[in-house]
C-alpha cells in the first residue's frame, strides 16, 4: 500500500520541478511579446487623410467662386472654378517634422492642379504644382516673391489625365519635395520670410487647391518624421 503513495508523491515533485524549469520561459516570452507590441505602437504615427470615400476631415474651402468639390472613382474632384477650388483639413496637423504625400492629376484647364498650403514652424507656405500657364513648380513665397520669381522655381511638363505622385518634407529649417522620383525642391530656410499669397489664406493651416483648372487628388499621407 505504500508504493502508490511513493508514485504518487514522487510526480507532484516532478511535476513542481518542470514548472519550475519552464514557466521562466513562457514570462520571457510574454514579455518580449509585449516588447514587440509596444514598438509597433510607437512606430505607427502614419495616417491617410483621405479614406477614398468621404470628405472626412476636410472642408470644402469657401473660396466664394470654386467649382464643384466630390469624391470619385476613389479620389477628390477639384472642378474648375473662377479662381480657387479647394479643401482645408480641420483636424490637428503638425507644424514640423512631418511629411506629406499624394497623387495629383490635372483633368482640364492650364494652371496649377495641385497647390499644398502648409505650416512650416509658425509660418505658412505653399508648394505650387503646374501654374503659371501649367509648368512652373515652386513655393509661395519667400521674402514677398512667389513660385515663378523665387530661387525654388523650376519648369516642368504635366500632362493631363495622368497621375503624379507629390511628396512634400518639413524640418525645421529645409523644405524639400519631389514629383515622381525628381527632386524639385531643396530650400534651407536660414533667415528667409515665408509667406503665402492671400488667394490661398482659407487653406491655413493645411489645404490643397487648384486655380482655373480640374484637378483630381488622392492617397493623402501624413508621416511624422524625426
Amino acid at each position: 500500500m505504500t508504493k502508490p503513495i511513493k508514485i504518487l508523491v514522487f510526480g507532484t515533485v516532478f511535476g513542481i520541478f518542470l514548472c519550475l524549469i519552464f514557466l521562466p520561459g513562457c514570462s520571457e516570452v510574454n514579455s518580449s511579446k509585449k516588447k514587440e507590441s509596444a514598438i509597433i505602437t510607437e512606430k505607427s504615427d502614419t495616417s491617410f487623410l483621405f479614406d477614398g470615400k468621404t470628405l472626412d476631415g476636410w472642408e470644402i474651402t469657401n473660396f466664394g467662386p470654386q467649382g464643384p468639390v466630390y469624391v470619385s472613382g476613389g479620389a477628390i474632384i477639384l472642378g474648375m472654378g473662377d479662381g480657387c477650388t479647394g479643401i482645408t483639413w480641420k483636424k490637428a496637423f503638425p507644424r514640423t517634422n512631418y511629411e506629406v504625400s499624394l497623387d495629383a492629376m490635372r483633368v482640364a484647364g492650364n494652371d496649377f492642379f495641385c497647390g499644398l498650403t502648409f505650416p512650416v514652424g509658425k509660418s505658412p507656405c505653399s508648394l505650387i504644382i503646374g501654374g503659371w500657364g501649367g509648368a512652373t513648380v515652386g513655393l509661395s513665397s519667400i521674402n514677398g516673391k512667389d513660385a515663378a520669381e523665387n530661387e525654388t522655381t523650376s519648369i516642368h511638363n504635366f500632362d493631363k489625365n495622368r497621375w503624379y505622385h507629390i511628396r512634400l518634407t518639413i524640418t525645421d529649417n529645409c523644405i524639400k519635395s519631389w514629383i515622381d522620383s525628381t527632386n524639385v525642391i531643396d530650400f534651407t530656410i536660414c533667415d528667409k520670410n515665408l509667406s503665402i499669397r492671400p488667394e490661398v489664406e482659407l487653406s491655413r493651416p493645411f489645404g490643397i487647391a487648384s486655380w482655373n483648372t480640374t484637378a483630381a487628388i488622392r492617397n493623402i499621407l501624413l508621416q511624422r518624421i524625426e
